[in-house]
């Protein structure tokens, strides 16, 4: 199900809006200001936000520049000023959507269904644990936080997201790096990358919970 943040000061705005939302399957969490929001999207893995701009405490743009910095998701703007300054100023910043109140229920959840296809379309994420990879933009996230691979570390860690699961045979990676470095790589070649990216993801390398030995056969991510 998607999770929602709705971020509105105007409580019945807010009990319509989560009503409707619910009945088409959103789980909606809501909060009055900025400070509020940014801890549910801590803790939470939000899909979708809608901001209103003016804000018990803080301002709907400052929050939508907080929530972008900590991560990329979906986000419309949602407010009475609907002079043209404010519209412009969102879209610039970068903002999915914009509609000014009042609006139609209906027109709302074809907008956030729109703006979610679009997403979807445009990113392809995996996902272990506290590991992403956005595989149209080449990022890998730890606890939502960058960390840099090697193009080949890269590439080994994403065939390992493509087969979770799934024993890959030491013979399979060697034949991988080979194919990407063109170099003759041996069992100690492929342990050194291994243990590298095992050092950028795992939080405790000597006991990695990601990527798994599997004595005899190879390695696996999962269970």
């Amino acid at each position: 199900m998607i999770k929602l943040l709705l971020v509105e000061d105007d409580e019945t705005i807010v009990k319509h809006l989560t009503s409707i939302l619910k009945q088409e399957h959103y789980i909606v969490y809501c909060a009055d200001g900025q400070d509020k929001a940014m801890d549910i999207i801590y803790d939470k893995s939000i899909d979708i936000a809608l901001l209103d701009l003016s804000l018990k405490q803080g301002h709907g743009f400052s929050l939508y520049n907080e929530i972008k910095d900590y991560k990329n998701i979906p986000i419309i703007f949602l407010t009475a000023s609907n002079d043209e300054f404010s519209e412009v100023t969102g879209l610039n910043m970068g903002a999915d959507d914009y509609i000014p109140k009042p609006f139609k229920p209906r027109v709302l959840l074809s907008r956030i269904e729109n703006v979610l296809r679009r997403y979807k379309t445009q990113e392809t994420i995996c996902e272990y644990q506290n590991i992403s990879i956005n595989v149209s933009s080449g990022k890998v996230l730890k606890n939502n936080q960058q960390i840099f691979l090697s193009a080949l570390e890269y590439k080994l860690l994403l065939l390992f997201f493509s087969n979770q699961g799934r024993i890959i045979t030491r013979d399979m990676l060697l034949e991988e790096i080979w194919n990407i470095s063109k170099e003759d790589v041996n069992d100690n070649t492929l342990s050194v990358y291994i243990k590298r990216i095992r050092n950028k993801i795992e939080d405790d390398p000597q006991n990695p919970i990601i990527i798994k030995t599997i004595r005899g056969l190879g390695y696996k991510l999962g269970d």
